[in-house]
């Protein structure tokens, strides 16, 4: 099947050396150089608005009476991450991350029309400095304890450790007004062993998940001085790391 975009650019790009032939070698070299990048730039415009990140519903802005954001890290504005998203990479993308809606904002190609990524197409994601994947949960496994969304990735290899950032929308009233803010974001750890997920909220629960190295990694922990009350995320990825490398 031959691609219309291809086919197009092909057809004028012959029509172009058809017309400049008659011409001056200076005269056929210029007209060339500018109509082909007439047609190359209608061909990356077209395929630009047939690509298949630009596929999902528009975004809806919040109130703007609610106090503060629903954003990832607070950051309430669009920066360049990349995303995989059908199974195709794309980089260099605009975005923001709503961690109250769990959405991916992104801009449409015209630069300022707002649209959300579809969660379940988008297999990961890249922003500020930190990696997304997009978790499936099944509902079939009962001993899973996790809902399908997107989730921060801070290990993965045979083991996976995810974090789960969440803001919500409260209000507060008194006698003369009701005042609407988004939360502090909070983070609820997980732990990926074989097909099960466990909510691992510190370090019992995430030890008792790895009971079958339980006695080694206590060893590790301590002779490493980790810590999961001062960084529980470096806290996991070192175990996490380490009891991939007790189970080789």
């Amino acid at each position: 099947m031959i691609n219309k975009p291809f086919l197009c650019f092909f057809i004028v790009f012959t029509y172009i050396s058809g017309r400049a032939f008659g011409q001056t070698v200076t005269d056929d070299s210029t007209m060339q150089k500018i109509a082909i990048g007439h047609v190359v730039d209608a061909y990356n415009t077209s395929i630009g608005q047939m690509s298949r990140l630009y596929n999902g519903p528009e975004y809806e802005f919040y109130d703007p009476l609610i106090k503060g954001n629903a954003c990832f890290l607070d950051v309430n504005a669009f920066k360049t991450g990349s995303v995989n998203y059908d199974g195709i990479f794309y980089a260099n993308v605009p975005m923001m991350y709503d961690i109250n809606k769990d959405l991916v904002v992104t801009l449409l190609y015209n630069g300022f029309s707002k649209y959300s990524l579809i969660n379940s197409r988008l297999q990961s994601f890249d922003l500020l400095s930190h990696h997304f994947v997009y978790v499936a949960a099944d509902s079939t496994n009962q001993a899973s304890s996790i809902s399908s969304g997107l989730y921060e990735e801070i290990y993965g290899g045979n083991l996976q450790v995810l974090v789960k950032w969440t803001k919500s929308i409260q209000s507060i009233s008194t006698q003369t007004t009701l005042e609407t803010f988004f939360t502090e974001a909070k983070k609820h750890y997980y732990l990926k062993k074989g097909n099960n997920y466990y909510s691992t909220g510190g370090q019992g629960a995430f030890l008792n998940a790895l009971k079958d190295k339980k006695k080694e990694l206590q060893q590790y922990i301590k002779a490493n001085k980790i810590s999961f009350k001062d960084n529980p995320e470096k806290a996991m990825y070192l175990i996490a790391a380490q009891y991939d490398q007790l189970s080789k």
